[in-house]
């Protein structure tokens, strides 16, 4: 039976509304969930004071990569879960007046002295402690590598006046507030462990900060100012280099001054595809999104989605589905396409998708034992982040990035504010063992030294007669890709707004373990019916913290903030360069 809900007559309605380019009325007065509207630029983030910082150098002149620049150092600052210097992520980056978008990889890169079994025990177990919280479960960070190339190769900005917003914050300090401690707090018993968080974070004794209370970071700031006066070289070579090698010689690490000069930005070629009509354009390998984003796009075009219904068993049922196919085959086929040939064209293929479609029963889950990656012929933590920016010109970035788990190892190299990622945990330690995510790899995303570890992060953008519809993005670790399907799904079968589709329920599945995760506000009878179908449901949050961005025509542009995560903001810019909030 057909399912339908007042929800979904509004998104009818909103179709109609898209078709006759009446977006206003049906956004600012016929839709419960608005985005934030602008006619010039906007910034969507999971940070309120780095959203600030952008929108403000927007509204200066700055082109959309000052702004994610500047918003990427910010995050270091003020989102130090996520936001960060010592740890690497991806950005895509659309220039509007050449029609192009490049795909820029500051990934982590295993340090030279890694080997692949590395964190192995005696009893060739992998040792958790070992991958998760030594020393050595951290890579060569590329975060500020890969903000400073965007900058130099695509911005407008100098050093100085995309990096001073975020020099002033650690200086000047910010006004703890509620989901900042709450971060912290919530990861204390882990992040006193550490004498350099402890004295940098918590007060005396390990006593908390409270709200309203300043909170100065001194030794980042110093680091941060390095960076502006000498560009990579102040991370990379000098006094930041010598203090990250003696802590690791001290304390049984891998990175040397060797490892940090060395480190390489990577430009790579968008992974590209089509659905319903609109292009799609997402991240390629070593991100693992880009490419099962497209491929479970092909493969749901073979079912009319819009007709089932939004939130209806069979929509559910169908997309948990493609999900175990697409984490399947990740298992097998991903990982640095500079050390492992990944059969991209066969993956992203419309014929292969439409053979798995043909395997779906709309009756009766396939269990995930009984699915095996596909034979060709021929791992990360929910605590990444997500920001989306465009500008007047309609030059668009959509960026990730992350130290993995939440504070990373929950380490700091001293005097430098840096914490280290622990990102060699989403390398597969043993073929076949599963990360701190669940995700299971084999020999694409072995360890092996200057590798970059397999991620799932998915800056993704969709177009439509030339207009970036949606740019998305999500911190997740495992449940990224089908976060960021949501939205997209969402947005093109459903017709919901960016706000609106942030806001609805979400569910995933991995392939393992063979369980359906859901969200709460799922219909009981939908539930029960999945349960008849053979879905092993859980109820659980199922989706990360998407930063959203629509432009549907020359005059609109909307962003939305997911509300799963306090302390997000989208922030809009008018082509007079006033700041928009709501």
């Amino acid at each position: 039976m057909k399912q339908y809900s007042v929800l979904v007559l509004i998104t009818a309605i909103f179709s109609l509304a898209w078709a006759d380019n009446n977006n206003d009325a049906l956004i600012e007065w016929n839709s419960i969930h608005r985005p934030v509207k602008s006619d010039g630029g906007m910034v969507a983030s999971q940070e309120h004071r780095a959203s600030q910082i952008a929108a403000e150098i927007l509204a200066q002149g700055g082109n959309a990569v000052d702004a994610a620049v500047a918003l990427g150092f910010a995050k270091a600052v003020s989102l130090p879960k996520a936001g960060n210097l010592g740890g690497g992520g991806f950005m895509l980056v659309h220039l509007a007046k050449e029609n192009k978008t490049i795909a820029i990889d500051y990934r982590e890169m295993a340090p030279n002295a890694a080997t692949d079994d590395m964190f192995l025990n005696l009893f060739g177990q992998v040792s958790l402690t070992e991958s998760r919280f030594s020393l050595k479960s951290s890579g060569v960070p590329g975060t500020v590598a890969g903000l400073l190339h965007a900058l130099e190769k695509y911005g407008t900005m100098s050093r100085e006046q995309v990096m001073q917003p975020a020099i002033n914050l650690a200086e000047k300090g910010i006004i703890a507030d509620n989901p900042f401690l709450d971060s912290l707090n919530a990861r204390k018993i882990r992040l006193v462990q550490d004498d350099e968080v402890s004295r940098i974070y918590f007060k005396e004794d390990a006593e908390s900060y409270r709200v309203g209370e300043v909170m100065r970071f001194p030794d980042l700031a110093k680091t941060l100012n390095l960076i502006k006066m000498q560009g990579a070289a102040g991370f990379y070579e000098g006094d930041v280099a010598d203090k990250f090698e003696s802590y690791m010689k001290d304390n049984d690490g891998l990175i040397t001054k060797k490892d940090l000069k060395n480190y390489k930005v990577v430009e790579r070629e968008v992974i590209k595809g089509s659905y319903r009509g609109f292009d799609v354009v997402s991240m390629p390998p070593p991100s693992s999104g880009g490419i099962h984003i497209i491929q479970g796009l092909n493969i749901l075009e073979n079912f009319n989605l819009s007709e089932m219904g939004w939130g209806s068993a069979d929509h559910i049922h169908v997309m948990a589905e493609t999900f175990k196919y697409m984490y399947a085959d990740r298992s097998k086929h991903l990982g640095d396409p500079d050390f492992f040939t990944v059969p991209t064209k066969k993956l992203i293929d419309k014929k292969y998708a439409k053979s798995i479609a043909q395997k779906i029963s709309l009756s009766k889950a396939t269990p995930s034992d009984k699915i095996s990656p596909n034979q060709f012929d021929d791992k990360e933590s929910r605590q990444t982040t997500h920001f989306s920016v465009i500008d007047r010109w309609g030059n668009v970035v959509s960026n990730t990035y992350t130290l993995n788990f939440s504070f990373g190892s929950g380490k700091i190299v001293p005097g430098t504010g840096v914490f280290l990622n622990n990102e060699m945990d989403d390398f597969s330690a043993k073929p076949g063992v599963a990360n701190a995510y669940g995700l299971i790899g084999g020999e694409a995303n072995a360890i092996e030294p200057k590798k970059r570890p397999l991620s799932s992060m998915t800056p993704t953008i969709i177009f439509k007669n030339g207009y970036p519809i949606l740019v998305t993005g999500s911190p997740g670790g495992s449940r990224i890709i089908t976060t960021v399907m949501h939205q997209i799904i969402n947005t093109i079968d459903f017709k919901m707004n960016v706000s609106e589709s942030a806001h609805r329920p979400r569910f995933h599945h991995q392939w393992f373990p063979d369980t359906l995760f859901m969200e709460t506000g799922f219909s009981p009878d939908t539930i029960k019916s999945l349960k008849q179908r053979g879905q092993n449901i859980q109820e659980s949050r199922a989706g990360g913290s998407v930063q959203s961005i629509s432009k549907l025509n020359e005059k609109e542009v909307y962003g939305a903030s997911d509300p799963r995560r306090s302390g997000a903001k989208s922030i809009g810019v008018s082509q007079s360069g006033q700041l928009i909030y709501y």
